[in-house]
């Protein structure tokens, strides 16, 4: 298993990036799978906008895009987050960063776990699993 984390294009440090790496390794396993390299990329609006535009072809800011590279029975994929996008989410939502970043982290894996989140039924089982995925977190941190 290899978790990395990058940035391009901005200023972030991912905090306690070790009991992260347990965290997402807990998710894969509790989904009996196995973790292979999953990249996360932390970068700005206008680059994710460009990611979405050149493999996409959607002309919208989003807050992660994820590129699923899976070979059975290996997870793996690049997970790009804008770090503006989850500092303005977070606002919105009424929640911290930290909190909104880890929801959003989760999310991506969650994608290249299978769970979808366009039909109304997928949005609501992939919430679900937001939500035990950062209870998972809070066990971690106990």
């Amino acid at each position: 298993m290899a978790f990395t984390f990058q940035n391009s294009l901005v200023t972030f440090s991912l905090k306690e990036k070790n009991k992260i790496k347990q965290w997402l390794n807990q998710i894969i396993l509790k989904q009996q799978k196995k973790a292979g390299e999953i990249n996360y990329v932390f970068t700005s609006d206008a680059e994710l906008l460009k990611y979405n535009q050149n493999y996409l072809n959607h002309n919208t800011l989003t807050d992660i895009i994820t590129f699923d590279n899976s070979e059975w029975p290996l997870i793996a994929g690049d997970i790009i987050i804008s770090i503006e996008r989850v500092k303005e989410n977070a606002q919105k939502f009424g929640v911290t960063f930290d909190n909104e970043l880890q929801r959003v982290m989760a999310h991506g894996l969650l994608h290249l776990l299978g769970y979808k989140d366009k039909a109304k039924k997928d949005v609501v089982e992939m919430r679900k699993q937001e939500a035990l995925a950062l209870n998972l977190l809070k066990k971690i941190s106990d």
